[in-house]
């Protein structure tokens, strides 16, 4: 990745933990507490603040995997959340679970309408083409969306501790959901060993996904 990327990356990275992150975790909160339980609340993770929410290793994380791996990942402070206070019982943990992940979806496609018109118009093309501070927000906006896409993707797989688990716990009979959860002790190696043996799949479902949204588009050289 060449400097002007890297520039692009960190400029995605902070608008993702200023922005994306803390609608990830309100969007649990928010649902837990429509459903009955408000631990997150009680605990001031009731909110959009990106302070309440912010992980330092989860940050560090998503800087690094940004500028030097093709999967952007990086987590947020765990929203608490007590299942026994939800409606509809473990239904409600699994509605809980996918909210993050399909908020991230809702970002990646509000940002990726803008992205989709402009590069679709080879006039407007040529104007942020020919100016660096619209060349450099719209390759911020087209990593906004790759990051939100990866969140939303990564975030629904079934290993522990992602949220995807946490939903499939929520789905199957719950004595097989007690013979599962004996795994999740070693839910960090079950994830480096997707990421090993499916990494291109997962690459190629994320670029799919991209593709869908933004028709194509792709970050642009900025002019110096």
């Amino acid at each position: 990745m060449d400097t002007q990327q890297i520039i692009i990356a960190l400029i995605a990275v902070g608008v993702i933990i200023l922005v994306a992150f803390p609608v990830h975790e309100f969007s649990h909160a928010w649902t837990a507490y429509r459903l009955g339980d408000s631990t997150a609340r009680y605990q001031g993770r009731l909110t959009l603040d990106p302070r309440a929410h912010f992980d330092p290793i989860g940050g560090i994380v998503l800087i690094v995997s940004a500028i030097f791996f093709r999967f952007p990942i990086g987590w947020a402070r765990p929203t608490p959340v007590n299942p026994y206070n939800l409606q509809f019982g473990r239904r409600g943990d699994v509605l809980v679970s996918v909210a993050g992940p399909i908020s991230n979806l809702v970002l990646a496609a509000a940002v990726a309408i803008p992205v989709r018109l402009i590069w679709g118009d080879s006039g407007l093309m040529g104007t942020i083409l020919d100016s660096l501070p619209l060349a450099l927000l719209f390759n911020v906006a087209v990593f906004f969306v790759l990051i939100n896409v990866v969140l939303f993707i990564f975030n629904l797989l079934p290993i522990p501790p992602l949220d995807g688990w946490r939903a499939l716990m929520g789905l199957v009979d719950p004595r097989l959901a007690y013979s599962l959860r004996q795994v999740e002790p070693y839910g960090l190696l079950l994830l480096v060993g997707v990421i090993l043996i499916a990494g291109n799949l997962l690459f190629r479902l994320i670029t799919a996904v991209l593709d869908l949204l933004v028709a194509g588009a792709r970050i642009v050289p900025l002019p110096l």
